[in-house]
């Protein structure tokens, strides 16, 4: 039953404007465990963990008693003016210990793009007051995605934020996306296109100043990009570049961090030893909005020297710290550490390998993931790797066919994304994969239909 006249003030954040126009909205009622209930009753398998934030189930029981507990007691401050919650504290030394390097301070903001704004600012701040205020570039990929304020959605390497909204700023450069498959030169290896990568980097500090550049973003793997995993030896090549040059890695664990990748860090998965690390959405398992910025000792120390001119940082959220949402992220990373995390680790083989296993299908032209993520790029061509027509919005089909199926998968450009709960189960994979596979025989059949 087609919801098309469905009445909504309601207006849709990145949505696929047709499909809402001729079928609605899917109007998400409970969940459970790996599943959500739209308010007909139909189930959904989620494969994306909603945002790739549900990691631990739709109705976790601890998260819940948690926050209930947490908002009897005190259900909201701030942490301006030398305040702060308890919760604040005891989740900052969890944090700083989990790091993938040496880290001493975390900041709290409301999201990933919040976090990632505020380390633009930081650094800018650094900047300004070590004397250095040309210091302002910021260098990011192409196809990367780091949110969506002005400054982030800059940095965010998509065709779509320079169309939609004149941007990236003049402050933001973009550098060749490290996707070997689609990017590299014919019979170029992962080693020797990870190389070329780091020439293009040196050679873009060089010609631009190393004295202009601000900091180097990287996402471990570019999740929105379609789950792109770097080539081998990437992050070997670049940052002994950036250290060269003095140049600050800040590392995007959004949506690798805390497991996502069969580490606990997409940084340790590739080698990667960041100055900055920017966390959201599995920090609090996606009940409560939060995005936390950890600081190496050395940028600690930078900050809090040039905080001294102010007496104080100049900058913060009214609802960063929320004493709520720090007590929900310690009870998340109780769940992940106490069981969350091993089945991913115990999980992660069998999802690759069908993951993989998709790749026969006439429609796939490679099939890409590590970890409980991973990604389908359809093409009309699998030898020359050419794309399906936009016109045939054919992401948006299998997305839309998987749905009537019972499966919530995410298209993005020319791929179809997956990253389950971490709580999923063997038989819920084989469930996954069983409908993807059914709804791209569907839709391939349907475009042949449509051709002949």
């Amino acid at each position: 039953m087609s919801r098309r006249n469905y009445p909504s003030a309601f207006m849709h954040p990145f949505s696929h404007i047709p499909t809402l126009e001729e079928e609605g909205p899917v109007i998400v009622d409970r969940g459970e465990g790996v599943y959500i209930y739209d308010d007909r009753g139909r189930k959904y398998l989620e494969g994306n963990s909603g945002l790739w934030n549900v990691v631990l189930g739709f109705d976790n029981k601890k998260l819940i008693e948690t926050a209930q507990r947490a908002y009897a007691k005190l259900p909201a401050y701030h942490a301006f003016f030398g305040r702060v919650g308890q919760a604040a504290l005891d989740l900052s030394e969890r944090v700083v210990k989990l790091a993938p390097m040496e880290a001493n301070r975390v900041f709290y903001a409301n999201s990933g793009s919040e976090a990632n704004d505020t380390v633009v600012k930081l650094l800018w701040f650094l900047a300004e007051q070590e004397g250095k205020p040309h210091r302002r570039l910021l260098l990011s990929r192409k196809n990367a995605y780091h949110g969506m304020t002005v400054i982030t959605a800059s940095l965010t390497g998509k065709d779509y934020v320079k169309s939609a909204s004149g941007l990236p700023v003049k402050e933001v450069r973009h550098l060749t996306c490290p996707h070997h498959w689609r990017e590299a030169l014919p019979k170029e290896s992962e080693t020797d296109f990870s190389q070329r990568l780091a020439l293009e980097l040196e050679q873009t500090i060089r010609n631009t100043g190393p004295d202009y550049i601000a900091g180097f973003f990287a996402e471990p793997v570019m999740g929105a990009g379609g789950v792109i995993p770097p080539p081998e030896g990437y992050f070997q090549a670049i940052q002994p570049v950036l250290k060269k040059y003095g140049i600050p890695l800040i590392a995007d664990e959004v949506i690798c961090g805390f497991g996502r990748t069969g580490e606990f860090w997409g940084s340790q998965t590739y080698g990667m030893k960041p100055d900055i690390v920017v966390a959201s959405k599995v920090i609090t398992a996606g009940f409560f909005p939060m995005g936390a910025i950890i600081l190496s000792p050395e940028m600690t120390e930078r900050i809090d020297k040039a905080s001294a001119k102010y007496e104080e940082l100049p900058t913060g959220f009214t609802t960063g710290a929320h004493p709520v949402g720090c007590a929900i992220a310690m009870a998340a990373l109780d769940e992940i550490e106490g069981g969350a995390f091993a089945n991913v680790k115990a999980r992660s083989p069998e999802f690759q390998k069908q993951l993989r296993a998709m790749a026969d299908h006439p429609m796939v032209g490679e099939a890409r993931g590590v970890g409980l993520m991973g990604a389908l790029e359809m093409v009309a061509d699998k030898k020359t790797k050419a794309p399906f027509a936009g016109n045939l919005d054919v992401s948006e089909r299998v997305s839309r066919q998987a749905l009537k199926n019972g499966l919530i998968c995410r298209p993005l450009g020319a791929s179809i994304v997956l990253a389950p709960p971490f709580i999923i189960t063997d038989a819920q994979i084989s469930e996954l994969f069983g409908i993807l596979r059914k709804t791209l025989d569907e839709v391939y059949r349907d475009i042949a239909k449509k051709a002949a």
